[in-house]
């Protein structure tokens, strides 16, 4: 602690901000765990627990407001799924919004699931059993399920989230009530944790410590037309080797996982892409601060080249994607100008951002992965795949034309429309992890499961918490949805508005003017974003950690030139996230401006100090 007083004595001595991660030098002066990793997500509602204190509603057939929750699966069948002809495309905004909002959420959050996947009491493993017995909690298959048809004895598993320590106990030492709490494993700042870490030895770990230029590992093995991947992730075992599952292909050459800040880099390769963008990103940033500041070590170097990559995808979530998300009225009210930054202000992960409505992007995602070729039509040698052929499956970013085609799909592509009628393609809601699971799973039964879990507290009260209506009958929640059907479907589910789950209640709502979320995410997003930027001391505007010079410099920058400094693409979308047919709004890249790096070139000047002359170091 000692050593931690002193780091905040001579920030405060200097009047200079530091944007370094470490385990000594934390965001907050004062309130050193808020926002930090592995500390327990916020709670604005409190948890609602069958005992008060553990058992998640729904663990047994108990009412709860007077009646008993549906399964999991029966909602997603009955509420969630829909046929692929009646698909909507969102001809507004690019599937890179989508993906870029499963990027930023990886930045976030992370709720680990408890390290043991064996049943306290009696050694069942969670992955092969559909006996619910902690910290198993698996969703039974209704009878006559589309899939699993009648009277099926499967389950889809299911493992509690990893409770805080010595929490959800009762007893001698835990006092009489002291109710089970979840984890955030990262950072709750955007800061680049998913490019960098949320740890120390993260961090260190995805260095290039072989020399002293700050630059992050890359592969050593493969390359991409001349740009690098994403490092290989040293293991005894390979969880990505699903080339010969996938190809039915017993000889095919199988490749690890790529290792990148956050470990599920290699869920899809559309996240794939993105990582390895970032990484690039990075390099080419600190290549340039080289050339300009020769005298730089590797440790300034990478510091400064990960403070500006933390602020450009500040800048990218709240100048581009929230906007589009949120919608201009939310924006106006909530998160216009940068107010400055507040030391008050708790920036943590909420449970309910976490668990329900950051995962507004589930219905957004399109059954496939686009790949395109030059002309940004379907590449001929690497076509688009179905989506859930693409999960677990580096092999395809290494074998199959690197990232420019599947980059090329993000912002070539719209994203699906989330509309009451088409939420969740079965891509991830029949098919999810399908190549490497016994029983594939179902992301809107887990979503709903894991807020019960979670014991996030029903639909009325959050619309109660963001001051909005609380309907109380069928034609009341009609009104709220402007859905008859859906109304008395949900009615019929539930029994009362009180009970809907969280997330699906945020799903189904109309969205609010221009945005992609109705009013009850709108808010809870909102105000999550509110704590993040007021909360955080490394914010890029707040005053002293870039210079006015480097702001304007910062001000700048567009996602779509990043594309085009870090692949082989010559032509693209000027805005990323907007959806344009091409040669409608497509640019060549050499007329999209560069990003000026200028304003970080020191200039060494004499100053008398003490009677002595020092050289000083500065920025223009």
């Amino acid at each position: 602690m000692a050593l931690l007083e002193r780091q905040r004595e001579r920030e405060r001595e200097s009047g200079k901000l530091t944007n370094k991660v470490s385990a000594l030098v934390p965001n907050q002066a004062d309130n050193t765990r808020w926002g930090a990793s592995n500390i327990p997500l916020t709670r604005w509602l409190p948890a609602e627990y069958l005992d008060d204190v553990s058992v998640p509603k729904g663990w047994r057939d108990e009412e709860n407001n007077g009646h008993v929750l549906p399964n999991s699966r029966d909602v997603s069948n009955h509420i969630l799924a829909f046929p692929m002809s009646e698909l909507e495309n969102d001809l507004e905004f690019s599937y890179m919004e989508t993906i870029f909002g499963q990027f930023l959420d990886h930045d976030l959050t992370f709720t680990p699931h408890s390290p043991v996947i064996r049943s306290f009491s009696d050694g069942i493993d969670c992955e092969h059993s559909c006996a619910r017995t902690e910290p198993c909690y698996p969703i039974p298959i209704p009878n006559m399920d589309p899939r699993f048809g009648e009277n099926s004895e499967k389950c889809i598993p299911f493992s509690r989230s990893a409770p805080t320590c010595g929490s959800g106990k009762t007893g001698a030492g835990f006092g009489a009530l002291n109710t089970r709490q979840q984890l955030n494993t990262l950072t709750s700042f955007i800061d680049g944790s998913n490019v960098y870490g949320s740890d120390d030895s993260k961090a260190k770990f995805l260095r290039d410590l072989t020399t002293d230029e700050g630059k992050l590992k890359v592969n050593t093995k493969f390359s991409d037309n001349g740009f690098d991947f994403l490092p290989f992730k040293p293991s005894s075992v390979n969880m990505c080797a699903t080339r010969a599952r996938i190809t039915n292909t017993s000889d095919a050459e199988e490749v690890p996982c790529f290792v990148a800040g956050d470990d599920r880099s290699n869920e899809n390769i559309l996240l794939t892409a993105v990582h390895t963008l970032f990484m690039r990103e990075h390099n080419r940033i600190v290549s340039i601060l080289k050339q300009k500041n020769p005298m730089w070590d590797g440790e300034k170097l990478y510091q400064e080249g990960r403070k500006i990559v933390g602020a450009i995808l500040q800048i990218f979530t709240y100048r581009d994607f929230l906007r589009h998300i949120l919608g201009p009225d939310v924006m106006a009210e909530k998160l216009s100008t940068y107010p400055g930054y507040d030391e008050t202000i708790d920036p943590s992960i909420s449970n309910s951002f976490a668990t329900a409505s950051f995962r507004f992007a589930h219905g957004m995602l399109q059954p496939f992965a686009f790949r395109l070729d030059e002309n940004y039509q379907n590449h001929p040698e690497f076509p688009t795949q179905l989506l859930h052929k693409t999960f677990v499956s580096p092999w395809r970013v290494i074998y199959e034309g690197g990232v420019d085609p599947i980059l090329r799909g993000l912002i070539g592509k719209p994203s699906k429309l989330n509309t009451q009628d088409s939420i969740l393609t079965d891509e991830v809601r029949d098919r999810l992890f399908k190549l490497t699971s016994d029983v594939a799973l179902d992301l809107g039964a887990l979503n709903i499961q894991r807020g019960r879990d979670h014991a996030l507290p029903g639909y009325n009260k959050w619309r109660q918490f963001c001051g909005l209506s609380q309907p109380q009958n069928e034609k009341q929640l009609a009104k709220v949805l402007k859905n008859k059907d859906l109304a008395k479907r949900l009615m019929t589910m539930y029994g009362t508005a009180d009970n809907i789950d969280l997330w699906l209640g945020g799903m189904t709502e109309p969205f609010v003017r221009g945005g992609r979320v109705g009013p009850l995410f709108a808010c809870l997003i909102s105000t999550q974003f509110q704590n993040l930027r007021q909360g955080d001391r490394h914010w890029w505007e707040n005053k002293g950690v870039f210079t006015e010079a480097q702001k304007r410099a910062l001000r700048d920058v567009s996602l779509s030139r990043v594309i085009c400094d870090n692949t082989g693409i010559k032509e693209v979308p000027r805005d990323a996230f907007l959806f344009r047919p091409r040669g409608n709004g497509y640019t060549r890249c050499e007329d999209i401006p560069e990003f000026d790096l200028s304003p970080w070139e020191e200039r060494g000047t004499l100053v008398l100090k003490n009677n002595h002359r020092t050289n000083k170091s500065v920025f223009d």
